[in-house]
Formats: C-alpha cells, structure tokens, sequence
C-alpha cells in the first residue's frame, strides 16, 4: 500500500472518531418548551449539554412546526414560550 492510502485510512478513521464520539455526548439538561403561534400550539423536547443550548433547541423545534416560510419563522423564533420545563434526565 502506498503511503496515501494510509494517510487517507487515518484521516478517515479519525473523522469516524469524532463523529462517534460527539454522538455519545452525554446530555446534561432536558427543556420542552411549548409554543404558541398563529392559533396552534406545538411542543417540543431536546436534550443537550447546557440548559440555554437545550431550551433554544426545542424552542427552535416548537417553531419549525408551526412556522411557515421565513418571516413566520422569524415571527415564531422572536417569540415567548408558553411553556419551558427544564431536568435533568
């Protein structure tokens, strides 16, 4: 085998750690934030490291459901939760 090919295996196999090991990341915080917006209500539950990171995810996941286009999003995003419950799983 040439050494590129090594070097390419190791690249390859450093990527596929990395990915691997973010994907195991241990959640610190669990938030379900409950939107309301345009006379629906959605609600949404996301894990993550910090509290803010989890609650600005499932805020944001609130609002992909029932937001349309890019001002309603915009809309949605600028908007207060209904809800917001945050533990420790």
């Amino acid at each position: 085998m040439k050494w590129t090919s090594w070097l390419a295996a190791v690249v390859l196999v450093g990527v596929v750690a990395v990915v691997v090991v973010s994907s195991l990341r241990v959640a610190n915080v669990r938030c379900e934030v409950c939107m309301s917006f345009g006379g629906r209500e959605a609600c949404r539950s996301v894990e993550a490291a910090t509290e803010a990171e989890a609650r600005s995810g499932a805020h944001t996941n609130a609002c992909a459901l029932l937001a349309s286009g890019v001002t309603d999003t915009l809309a949605c995003e600028r908007t207060q939760e209904s809800t917001a419950r945050c533990t420790a799983p």
